[in-house]
């Protein structure tokens, strides 16, 4: 009868255990990456009162089979549902992600590596990832100066570091000109200066601006004429003739970003103080032509000049089909036949020299210039998007190829904040617009994942039956701008806990009749 006692109070101690276990489920019902457990259960030592025994032929007895008697239940193994996704839930903020499949973020507290589910994050004083819930450093891959990320061993991500928090300006090395040039505008008629030069003042006007190798802003002023004659009709598809409309393409300026002109500079007289303007001997190439300010063409006193000297035959030349409108080429009857690099493809070369570089009139090297030898440097100006219709003139712009908008340049910026995409690649955002790739997240997957060990803080650390973490990572996916919620589900927890309630108390209900029957037992000597 003592056997029935060990049995009830072995059925309590594991009904408790579940029920702490569930306890502890509801508890984190709404903790971000948590994993409900459940308890099994298993029965326990027997007594063996009667061994089996076979049939025996001599007698003709049947055999019988053993007769045991069970010590209770015992806990045989507490399981956590990893391999089940929590809910998701939406927070709309940069910084959160929820892991997808069964990844876990890879994280280091106290210099040792855990695991976690815990996608919210946020970045500290020193600029390093971390999990707000357990304040764990999230671990992944840097990027290099190209935004190119190296997967090889896992380190702490210092997204916000000092190199990190601006961006270097790059000079622009391409520009798109387009828009459409109507034949009949009055302002494509030149006047040209003895060395056949535009004057500033005429022509069809089209700005380009463009950055130096500082990020300062630039922008030169483009004069359109027509040209003085047109382009030799050239043989088109199935023996067609196309008769062209050519057009030449001068410089008018170059004005930094306080529109003062680069080919002008003040100059102070040290014992009057008064101001005049003398030319800093700049020159600037586009195409075939150079162009520079002549002092006879300036006034000292205001800074203006009338015209810049150069061009003529060796300006640049834009060539359309005079019955489509459509642009057709680049050509130079003027450059001589080892400058066909000036051109390149569709594109005019544009470029910014010093006169004298290190001299008392030079302006400073921070332009990209153009190299005729090894065909770098320089701007590269689109004018493929250009075309002659019947409609009116209008030119505008834009920074970068017409392609792909590479090229575009920037000027100098500091970091505004940061983003995760979908693949765990952080970018960093800056104030000129630009965006960088600073790193990429790192997850973790295992063989067995309910092997893992909960260590608390929504952190788990890797056990000897859940596999290994060889420090390496792997690409995870994520959903941004929410959290992976607990996985517990309320309504099986609360029937489990009916279920576990009415065994501790049928249980306790075996101690009390047992109890009972003992009491029957000593009252029979009276």
């Amino acid at each position: 009868m003592m056997r029935s006692l060990y049995s009830g109070v072995a059925g309590l101690r594991t009904h408790q255990t579940r029920m702490d276990v569930i306890g502890n489920n509801i508890a984190n019902v709404n903790t971000v990456g948590f994993k409900g457990s459940s308890a099994n259960f298993a029965d326990t030592f027997y007594q063996t009162t009667s061994p089996a025994t076979g049939p025996d032929a001599a007698t003709a007895a049947a055999g019988s089979n053993a007769k045991q008697i069970g010590l209770g239940s015992q806990v045989a193994a507490i399981t956590t549902n990893i391999t089940e996704p929590g809910g998701t839930s939406s927070t709309n903020r940069a910084l959160d992600i929820a892991i997808k499949d069964e990844s876990f973020l890879v994280v280091k507290s106290g210099g040792a590596t855990y695991f976690s589910k815990a996608g919210s994050l946020n970045v500290d004083t020193n600029g390093t990832l971390y999990s707000t819930i357990n304040n764990a450093t999230v671990q992944g891959w840097m990027a290099d100066d190209e935004g190119h990320v190296r997967k090889d061993v896992v380190r702490d991500l210092t997204v916000m570091s000092a190199d990190n928090l601006y961006y270097p300006p790059t000079a622009t090395t391409n520009v798109t000109l387009k828009g459409n040039i109507d034949k009949a505008d009055k302002d494509l008629v030149a006047i040209t200066g003895e060395d056949g030069g535009v004057t500033i003042d005429n022509g069809l006007v089209a700005t380009v601006s463009f950055y130096d190798k500082l990020g300062a802003l630039y922008t030169a002023k483009l004069l359109i004429v027509k040209a003085a004659q047109d382009g030799e009709a050239i043989e088109g598809p199935n023996d067609t003739t196309i008769e062209q409309s050519s057009y030449n393409m001068y410089i008018g300026d170059v004005m930094d970003e306080e529109g003062n002109s680069i080919f002008v500079k003040e100059v102070t007289d040290p014992d009057t103080g008064a101001t005049t303007y003398a030319i800093t001997g700049a020159t600037v190439t586009l195409g075939g032509a150079t162009y520079t300010v002549n002092e006879d063409a300036l006034n000292e006193e205001t800074g203006k000049f009338t015209r810049l000297e150069g061009g003529g035959e060796s300006a640049a030349t834009i060539n359309f089909n005079k019955k489509t409108g459509e642009f057709l080429s680049i050509t130079n009857d003027g450059m001589a036949d080892d400058s066909t690099s000036k051109y390149k493809g569709s594109n005019i070369v544009f470029s910014i020299n010093p006169k004298e570089p290190g001299g008392d009139n030079a302006i400073d090297d921070t332009f990209d210039q153009y190299d005729p030898e090894s065909e770098t440097g320089g701007v590269l100006i689109d004018v493929s998007a250009l075309t002659q219709y019947s409609s009116p003139s209008n030119l505008t712009y834009t920074k970068g190829d017409k392609e792909e908008a590479a090229g575009a340049g920037n000027i100098a910026g500091s970091m505004k904040g940061i983003s995760i995409d979908e693949d765990g690649y952080i970018y960093g955002s800056y104030t000129n617009g630009s965006k960088k790739c600073l790193a990429q997240i790192a997850v973790a997957t295992f063989n067995n994942p309910s092997g893992l060990e909960a260590v608390g803080n929504s952190l788990f650390a890797q056990s000897l039956n859940s596999g290994t973490f060889d420090g390496v990572g792997q690409q995870g996916s994520f959903t941004v701008g929410a959290l992976e919620m607990s996985n517990v589900d309320l309504a099986s927890e609360f029937t489990t806990m009916i279920i576990t309630q009415r065994g501790f108390q049928a249980n306790s209900r075996i101690i009390t009749t047992t109890d009972s029957m003992l009491e029957e037992l000593v009252n029979l000597k009276r």
